[in-house]
């Protein structure tokens, strides 16, 4: 199996990774060329880490492994009708949904269109945020609906547009961009009540992309010091 991170990089026999671009490494993997596939995971492995480390509270490192395993099986049911790594994000998000319903499976409810990290218990990596904006905004994501955390997440981490997102969650573009709105909506919400400090809120609610944004650079280094 081949997975990332196991080994020094090295130049593809077939595709110099840096130039080749992601449906190149696949197809030189998919003819047996490992190093392209090992070239392929490394490029997303801290995006797929960053992915889970704001929402579970345990075993990240097996759900990556999970979703690149995934990957691999499937490899050859992925026909290049979205980008490779929304396909990869679209299993990471599978793999996220299935855990946190066999997590819950002995509860009466579990909607992730309605439940938070915060109202499953879960207690993601404490990360150290610079500024006091950044940890308002951490804390406000963490309070809304987890598909509704998972579009933010994606729209400011990862810049992905509204087609991208409907390309990882299966729905309609017109349907994400509606998510969206209302993903901001019930975010402002939730830093108008976890507020305590009328400036701080202010400072937020008027910089949030820019303190949502630079939440990105924090979550990996405070996920890899927590594994």
């Amino acid at each position: 199996m081949i997975m990332p991170r196991s080994s020094p990089a090295t130049q593809s026999a077939c595709y110099s990774p840096l130039v080749a671009t992601d449906l190149e490494l696949l197809d030189a993997w998919r003819q047996g060329d490992r190093e392209s596939g090992s070239e392929l995971f490394e490029r997303h492995f801290d995006s797929i880490c960053r992915f889970f480390a704001n929402k579970v509270d345990r075993d990240v490192d097996d759900l990556v492994q999970r979703t690149f395993a995934a990957c691999v099986e499937g490899k050859e049911r992925f026909r290049g009708q979205s980008t490779f790594r929304t396909y990869l994000f679209g299993v990471a998000h599978n793999i996220l949904r299935s855990s946190l319903r066999k997590r819950r499976r002995d509860k009466e409810r579990f909607d992730l269109g309605v439940s938070s990290v915060h109202d499953l218990g879960l207690n993601p990596t404490v990360l150290v945020a610079k500024r006091k904006e950044q940890t308002l905004t951490l804390q406000a994501l963490r309070r809304i609906p987890v598909e509704h955390q998972i579009v933010l997440e994606l729209y400011y981490w990862e810049e992905m547009t509204a087609k991208d997102l409907g390309e990882v969650l299966g729905i309609p573009e017109g349907t994400v961009r509606g998510r969206i709105r209302r993903a901001k909506k019930l975010l402002e919400e939730q830093l108008i009540a976890l507020a305590d400090d009328d400036r701080i809120l202010e400072s937020t609610i008027s910089g949030l992309e820019t303190w949502a944004r630079d939440l990105r650079a924090q979550v990996l280094p405070a996920a890899t010091q927590g594994s």
